[in-house]
């Protein structure tokens, strides 16, 4: 994501519209495609679900994208204005061509300053995440390591732990088990 950011920063006053256009609906395909790669692991039952730093690192960029004040000094109000939005539901990145047609037809320089600004912030916000020492990576790293310590102590784990599967008590355990179930069931 990082490079998708310093990507737009080459965008001046002198690029066509048209390949203003492009370069911005590259830069939401690839955010969409950064998304939908992740997507499976944070939601609920994946290998991240509820794992803050994988939720920090999508909540950053996507502030990103929706923030109102790159531009303001140039009369616009955020990528909002340039036509890119965030679906809430699918947290997914839209690019409206027309609206954006509108803009550059009316505020190229506008246009040109906010892609700047978003460019320089959003290239160093990826960077920040992915940086040595940074939570993200601390995190990913506690798990992997948590993950390999399981798979490679697996048998001596489970001969102090159990299995995890259910008891199956006999004998005595078993009589006192029906008799407690008996009396405090519900």
């Amino acid at each position: 994501m990082q490079d998708a950011g310093q990507d737009l920063s080459g965008i001046a006053l002198s690029t066509s519209n048209d390949s203003i256009k492009s370069q911005l609906q590259e830069f939401v395909g690839q955010y969409n495609n950064w998304v939908q790669r992740f997507n499976p692991d944070i939601r609920q039952g994946g290998l991240l679900a509820d794992t803050q730093a994988a939720e920090a690192s999508r909540f950053e960029l996507e502030q990103n994208i929706n923030y109102r004040f790159f531009g303001v000094q140039d009369g616009v109000h955020g990528l909002g204005d340039l036509g890119i939005a965030i679906d809430p539901n699918t947290r997914l990145a839209s690019l409206d061509t027309f609206k954006l047609d509108s803009m550059l037809a009316t505020n190229k320089q506008g246009v040109v300053n906010t892609v700047q600004e978003f460019s320089a912030n959003f290239a160093k916000s990826a960077s920040l995440l992915n940086s040595d020492g940074n939570f993200v990576l601390k995190q990913l790293d506690n798990l992997n390591r948590a993950i390999h310590y399981i798979a490679d102590n697996k048998d001596s784990l489970q001969k102090e732990f159990g299995t995890g599967s259910a008891a199956k008590p006999v004998g005595e355990v078993a009589r006192a088990l029906a008799a407690y179930n008996q009396v405090y069931a519900a």
